[in-house]
This record gives C-alpha cells, structure tokens and sequence, in this order.
C-alpha cells in the first residue's frame, strides 16, 4: 500500500471512530429528554417540591435548551466546532454532577436549566461536525443514519433507563448517568476529531440572541402552561427577531437559510414529527402505569419495541434509500406511517392489552420517527456553506425541540380537557382524554406528510449512472 493510500485509509478511519464519539453525544442529549421523565415523582417527594412546582424539573430544560438553541449554533461557527463540542460536553457533565448531588428542589431546577444550556451548544455543534465531515453520499447516508437512529430511540432508551435507574438505585442517578457519557465522548472527541478551521468574525449578534431567545423561550412557556399573555409575547418578540435578522450586518440566523423552501418543509415535518413521538410517549407513560399498573422498570422494557422499531426503519430502510430517493420520499411515507399508529392508539380503553393497542403504534411510530428524522438531518444541513453548518443544524435542532414542547402541551391540554368532560369513572376518563388526543395527533402527523410532500424538493443525493 503506498504512503498516499495508508494516509487516505487512516484519514477514513479517523473519521469513523469521530462518528462514535459523535453519537455518544447525540445519545447523552436524547436519552436526558426522557430519562428524568419516570424520576419526577420521586424526585418531587424527596425534595418537598409541589405539585405546581414540579413542572419546572422538565421545563427548566427545554426553556434553556430552545432557547439558546440558534445562540449556541453560531457560536459553534464562531469559536470551532471541535473546542464547542467539548465545551458543551464538559459543561453538561458539571451541571448533571450538580443536579444529581442537588439538595434542593431550587439547585436541582438550576442545574436542570444549566443542562439544557450546554445542551443548546452541543446539540447543533455535532451535528454540523457531522455535516461537513462526511460529503460523500452513501457515507452520508450511513452516517446520517447512525445519528437519526440514536435521535429517534434515544428518548425510548431514556425511559428504559430511568426506570430502572429509579426502581434499583434512586432517581440522582438518572442525573448522574449523564458523567460517564459525557467523559468518554470529550476524551473520544479530543483525539478523533480534527480541529475545526474558522474564520474570526466581528462578533455575536447579541440583539438578535436575546429577542430569539427570549421569543422561544416565551412560546415554550406558553405551550407549558396554556399562557395567552406569553403566546402573544412570543409572536411579538419572534417578529422582531427576523427584522432584526434582515437588517443586521451580522444575524444570528441569516435569514437565506430559510429562504432554501425544502429546509423550511424540513423543519415543519420535523416539528410535527416530533411533537407527534412526544405526544405519544407522554400518553403511553401514563396508560402503562396508571391504567394497566406497570412498575417503572416494565414500562421502560414495554417502549423497547419502539427503539427497535426506530432502529429498523433507520437502518434497513432510511440509510438504504437515502443515496437513492428524494428525502420527500422518505419524509412523507414515514410521517404517514406515524400518524398510522398515532391512530391506533385512538382505540385505547381501560381493559385494552399492550399486545393489541400498545405495541403495533409503538412499531408504527418507530418506524416513521426514524426515516423522518435520518432525511431531515441529512437534508436540513445539505449544500450548506461549512461556516454556517452550526446554525443551520442548530435551526433544525430548534425546531425538534420546539415540536416537542408544542406537541407535549398541545395534546395534553386536549387529553385534560376531554378527560374533565368525560362522564364516568376516572380511569375511564383518562383512557377516553388519551383517545381523543391521539385524533389531534394524527391531524399533526398528517400535516408533516403534507409539508414534506409539498415544500421539499431537493432530489436524491447519488446520481445513477
């Protein structure tokens, strides 16, 4: 083998084993979305929190985590991507170590928000590390499909985790899990990943940071708690974002980034994917335990068809098709596929089995998540300027975040409100609040079918001969 090949096989290898340690941390930002989710309550009896105080353990992450989101993606282009990667690692590690050692309901909520923070950075920075290291189609796709695989189970695998973790040890471990991760992917990171060349710009646009932040941290929040005040407010402050973005020398998110019409289709379907998944693992917690009487171990193991399903569709259909099709024919099919089994779960009822009503939307979900999910990455971040690849994924990151936080307060607004209506016993009315928001979830599914069906016309990536 002469010298130009073994440097060429090397260089390959190397990027390889970067990919690993790239996952781990896409796994560590995927598995926190959930792993504290069966944690909560106890959690909230350990540290004397209220039941109107409790929320602020889940919502402290996600108004951190949205918000900061675009912040933390031109950060990433600013500073390198390499040094963000460790950066967010590094940070994420500190605040997990606080929150699982946290002495009270206050420092566990600041180290919540600390976590979804450093998330912000990471997030978007592996990501674009991802985008501009593998260019090559059918790597791309492989890769692409590795990283979509671990964004789509990920949250499953944090509920099996957090179960566990909570029924054997105790809930500080559903925090403290998240140092050895975060340990082995900066090390990993810090010798498989190439420095990032960057050039020095004028500076963050601060302006624009805060009003971005502010507004999806406003719109969040008013998804979380059904406040008007703060939808409007979010409408209000976003608006001013994007004059702000038109206008100024330097945006935080330039705006030709939404002008591409299939990355703006991406972000929709993501959002409504997205919001459709968390929507369903939000319904599916709640019916496993309250209504059938699961522990928290056996709902964990009872999503595991999920990851399963999810890994599936990511590697024996998404990465296959991928060079292939246009995303669109992926996207589509797999939101469809989705609110298939969204529909499916509009047939709950208090003496249903999990083998009959549970596990066929599980599989259906895991499916059309994962061929969502491993397009949309490839797509949102395609035929970028490598110097704005850390917004660009950070967009698509904010609008996987902010899917989730919609759809999680959206349907669970319909399921209280239908459950409150509901003349029967209270099982009865938790089951039937649950149907009737899995109706609204399908039309949210099937909405993402349509804005991938209509606004992303990019076309496949590998040219047959």
């Amino acid at each position: 083998m002469s010298a130009v090949a073994r440097a060429a096989s090397a260089t390959s290898s190397r990027r390889w084993t970067g990919l690993g340690f790239i996952a781990l941390a896409q796994l560590l930002i995927a598995l926190d979305a959930t792993i504290v989710s069966i944690a909560l309550p106890s959690a909230q009896a350990a540290l004397g929190a209220s039941d109107a105080d409790r929320q602020w353990f889940i919502t402290a992450y996600t108004l951190a985590f949205a918000g900061l989101l675009l912040l933390g993606g031109r950060i990433a282009d600013l500073a390198g991507r390499k040094r963000a990667f460790l950066l967010g690692l590094g940070g994420f590690a500190v605040a997990s170590a606080i929150g699982g050692a946290a002495p009270s309901f206050a420092v566990l909520v600041a180290a919540r928000a600390m976590q979804g923070a450093f998330a912000a950075l990471l997030a978007p920075t592996a990501l674009s590390l991802l985008a501009v290291t593998f260019t090559e189609a059918r790597e791309r796709a492989t890769a692409f499909a590795v990283y979509g695989s671990i964004a789509g189970s990920g949250a499953a695998i944090g509920l099996l985790l957090g179960g566990a973790l909570t029924q054997y040890l105790s809930w500080r471990w559903c925090l403290y899990v998240s140092l050895p991760i975060a340990v082995v992917a900066a090390v990993g990171g810090w010798f498989a990943l190439p420095r990032s060349d960057h050039k020095a710009r004028p500076g963050v646009d601060v302006p624009g940071a805060l009003l971005a932040t502010a507004g999806l941290a406003a719109l969040v929040y008013a998804c979380s708690n059904a406040s008007p005040w703060f939808g409007a407010a979010s409408v209000v402050l976003l608006a001013l974002f994007v004059v702000r973005e038109a206008t100024t020398p330097e945006p935080l998110l330039p705006l030709r980034i939404l002008a591409d019409r299939s990355r703006v289709g991406v972000y929709l379907t993501v959002m409504c994917a997205i919001a459709g998944m968390f929507g369903a693992f939000l319904f599916l917690t709640y019916y496993m335990q309250v209504v059938m009487g699961f522990t928290p171990l056996q709902a964990g193991l009872a999503f595991l068809p999920m990851t399963v399903a999810s890994q599936a569709g990511s590697w024996l259909i998404a990465s296959r098709l991928l060079p292939h099709v246009a995303p669109r024919v992926l996207m589509a099919p797999g939101a469809l596929a989705a609110a298939a089994g969204m529909a499916w779960l509009t047939q709950l009822r208090v003496d249903g089995g999990y083998a009959t009503l549970v596990l066929p939307a599980e599989i259906l979900l895991g499916v059309g998540i994962s061929c969502v999910m491993v397009a949309a990455f490839s797509t949102a971040t395609q035929g970028i300027d490598p110097r704005e690849a850390g917004i660009a994924s950070a967009t698509v990151n904010t609008a996987q975040q902010v899917g989730g936080s919609l759809g999680t307060a959206l349907l669970n607004a319909v399921a209280i409100a239908a459950s409150a209506g509901f003349v029967g016993t209270r099982p009865a009315a938790i089951v039937h609040g649950f149907a009737v928001a899995a109706e609204v979830g399908v039309a949210v599914l099937v909405a993402g079918a349509i804005a991938a069906a209509l606004l992303i016309t990019s076309g496949r990536p590998l040219t047959r001969a």
